[in-house]
């Protein structure tokens, strides 16, 4: 029994031994391998290039509604959020004066019609008979005159009634032609009735595109003025999602390029646009130059003024050498193409500059510099040196490498 267990005894200490240098062997092996860092193998794959931004929903156009004339305002048919269309009331203003002001018209009108006309007409033919009878008293005097049965100072009178006839049947004339049906004194008349009319009708405001009220600006009992806007109207038709995006992303905007689009109230219901403008100034303050996005169809939740944030898609390849954003270091700047990873080759750490392509959210196109099947760090900062050893670890989503360098350039 006692020498089975100093066999034992001795086996333990072998065994011990055998441990610690098989230890020993792995660490210097781990050493002589360097340490093991988060890597990513690289792939090709589609990428999508977009510009992320907010912006908010705007009506390409708004129309202003006020008052042609001064008034007090009797009643406001609208409110905010109403449906108009075109010759819809919105508003009604006191128009005594007014009112007054149309029936003088038509009371003048109708008494040239009624009276002034028919009083010349009769003035005419009254003026016709004089003169035929003062010609008549003018011819038998003269024959008596030529008979010397009378004074050359009689006919003379005669001669003179005649004339005088037949000045007044002229006047008459001209009065009742000016007077007459279609006559420059009717089309006066008719014109001062109008235009009473037309006064009288700006006190009744009405909408004068279709679309939606967006705000009203008076209430019953208030004095309105030409030049205050009482209501603002979205006219119908496209809707347009403005939206400031950074300088910095005007290289790759381009008009036309696809969008989608989700209103922050109406997160499930995503819905498409498309860039339609692009300012041609850069405000100096944000450094931010304004995009409008057309949006057809229209969604039916969509309101004035709402959130929305907008993926524009810039760029896209059916298959691309892509990076994670995190590989990448900047070397010359933001706006450069060129950038600098850690690419392990034959377990060493090699700095190398790339060329960039599209940019993702996520990844980055590399044009030139890399192979698929690459492994390159996934900390572009990472502290090794080059020619040092390194062990590529595949990296994960759940290490949270993928997102501490989520965009390659500056959005919005």
């Amino acid at each position: 029994m006692r020498t089975f267990f100093d066999k034992l005894k001795r086996h333990r200490w072998l065994v011990l031994a055998l441990l610690l240098l098989a230890l020993a062997a792995w660490i210097l092996s781990a050493r002589a391998r360097g340490p093991a860092l988060p890597a990513y193998q690289v792939v090709a794959q589609p990428l999508v290039q977009t510009v992320v931004a907010t912006g908010r929903v705007a009506a390409v156009s708004r129309a202003e509604v006020g008052s042609a004339v001064t008034g007090v305002l009797v009643e406001r048919r609208v409110r905010e959020g109403d449906r108009v269309r075109p010759g819809d009331v919105l508003a009604v203003l006191r128009a005594d004066e007014l009112d007054a002001a149309v029936r003088e018209a038509e009371a003048a009108l109708a008494e040239l019609r009624q009276s002034t006309r028919p009083q010349a007409q009769a003035s005419l033919r009254e003026a016709e008979a004089r003169l035929a009878q003062a010609g008549r008293e003018a011819a038998r005097r003269r024959e008596l005159f030529r008979q010397q049965m009378i004074t050359r100072e009689a006919m003379e009178q005669a001669v003179q009634a005649e004339t005088v006839a037949r000045s007044a049947l002229e006047q008459a004339r001209l009065a009742a032609r000016s007077l007459a049906e279609g006559s420059p004194g009717e089309a006066a008349a008719r014109a001062r009735l109008a235009s009473a009319r037309a006064q009288l009708e700006k006190t009744t405001i009405r909408a004068e595109v279709a679309g939606t009220v967006l705000s009203r600006n008076a209430e019953p009992g208030d004095l309105v003025q030409p030049g205050r806007v009482l209501f603002e109207i979205a006219r119908d038709g496209d809707t347009e999602i403005l939206v400031p995006v950074d300088e910095k992303n005007l290289e790759v905007l381009a008009l036309g390029q696809p969008a989608m689009c989700v209103a922050d109230a109406f997160p499930r219901r995503p819905f498409p646009a498309r860039l339609g403008f692009i300012a041609p100034a850069v405000d100096p303050q944000r450094g931010s130059a304004d995009v409008r996005l057309a949006v057809d169809p229209v969604p039916g939740f969509l309101r004035q003024g709402m959130t929305v944030s907008v993926n524009i898609e810039t760029g896209r390849r059916a298959r691309a050498l892509v990076v994670p954003n995190d590989a990448l270091a900047r070397t010359d700047g933001d706006d450069s193409d060129d950038s600098a990873l850690w690419v392990v080759v034959d377990g060493r750490a090699e700095r190398r500059r790339v060329k960039l392509g599209l940019r993702g959210l996520a990844s980055t196109e590399v044009v030139s510099g890399l192979r698929a099947g690459d492994w390159v760090l996934a900390d572009a900062s990472a502290g090794v040196e080059a020619g040092q050893r390194v062990r590529p670890v595949a990296a994960r989503p759940s290490d949270g490498a993928a997102t501490r360098n989520e965009l390659p350039v500056k959005l919005d």
